[in-house]
């Protein structure tokens, strides 16, 4: 059922602008519902799978928009496969929310991270690459996803993440993260030195499971197909 319009709380600046129901190929069906300022400049999702029970730990996933990744399959990161996971877990668990937060490039947006890309591409990691165009390694600020967790009646998660900074955001936005739950994805030729690079500059708690001892390319891209999958 859509409900334009309807306002059933605040998102910060955002009120619950349309909800409908999305049949998903590889996880189910799920409520889908867009968080949007007055003027719809700004817009949020998230996926809602199941009854979130009141006063216990919701399933959740922050998942920060990758195109390259999550639409084309891009091998330089792990976020498409991340977005999967995080998917197939919910509709496992039955109940669940994924919100998809549109803060592409950690924060720098589509044009600048292909810029960023094409810096890797000559042999700077991700952070040397953010720095080199003048943004920080991360620009993301997480209390949107936290406001709209508060709006649909969640106090406790469960966070699927790889990421402390996350726990700690929803912590400040008044959150209790009771629990984190890897979301680990194999690394491959493509996105090795990536995946090295989160865990030692972003403080990502990897284990870069599965790693073979093969020569990881330059910078972040590279070709080859040789990718362990989960």
């Amino acid at each position: 059922m859509t409900v334009a319009g309807k306002k059933r709380g605040a998102a910060g600046d955002l009120q619950l602008r349309a909800e409908t129901v999305l049949p998903t190929r590889k996880a189910g069906a799920f409520r889908l519902l867009a968080y949007g300022d007055s003027k719809d400049h700004k817009v949020v999702v998230a996926l809602v799978k199941g009854k979130i029970a009141a006063g216990k730990p919701a399933l959740v996933r922050l998942h920060s928009q990758c195109l390259t990744g999550d639409v084309f399959g891009s091998e330089r990161c792990d976020c498409g496969e991340q977005l999967d996971t995080a998917l197939a877990m919910i509709e496992d668990a039955g109940a669940g929310i994924l919100v998809y937060m549109f803060d592409e490039g950690r924060g720098i947006g589509l044009l600048n991270k292909i810029r960023a890309y094409a810096l890797q591409d000559k042999g700077r990691d991700t952070v040397e690459a953010n720095h080199a165009l003048g943004f920080a390694a991360d620009m993301r600020d997480y209390r949107i996803g936290a406001c709209i967790l508060l709006d649909l009646g969640v106090r406790q998660v469960r966070l699927v993440t790889n990421n402390p900074d996350k726990v700690r955001q929803l912590e400040q936005h008044g959150l209790a993260v009771t629990e984190r739950i890897p979301i680990e994805i194999a690394p491959g030729a493509s996105n090795r030195e990536y995946l090295r690079t989160k865990r030692a500059k972003f403080g990502h708690l990897l284990s870069l499971v599965g790693e073979t001892a093969d020569a990881a390319p330059a910078g972040e891209s590279g070709g080859g197909k040789s990718r362990a999958r989960r």
